[in-house]
């Protein structure tokens, strides 16, 4: 099985380093970084299976899925599985939710 590096996020740093930097460490280095990073407890392939399932469930379509949906295919997932994960959601979680997800899936899984 190929194994996947998962890159240091920085993204609370980037973006709210200098507004909420409790906050931001917090989310680079608790969640990305401890977290995330357990993988014997759980790959982060399956962790970014539930990630999306989660924050499109929630409602949360803006760049957070998209960010997700991006370490998904990252992490592993092919564009099949996505489309399935997807389509399975769409019952439980909601049509219009599906749709936006789908919209970005395809953007990310085009390159």
């Amino acid at each position: 099985m190929e194994e996947i590096t998962i890159k240091k996020v920085t993204a609370g740093k980037d973006l709210l380093g200098d507004f909420a930097p409790n906050f931001a460490e917090l989310n680079d280095e608790v969640l990305f970084g401890q977290v995330w990073s357990r993988e014997e407890q759980l790959s982060p392939r399956d962790r970014s299976l539930i990630t999306v399932s989660a924050l499109m469930a929630s409602g949360i379509l803006d760049s957070s899925l998209k960010g997700h949906i991006h370490r998904a295919k990252d992490n592993g997932i092919t564009k099949e599985e996505m489309v399935e994960a997807l389509t399975q959601l769409a019952f439980y979680a909601g049509w219009p939710k599906a749709w936006a997800a789908f919209y970005m899936a395809k953007e990310i899984y085009a390159d």
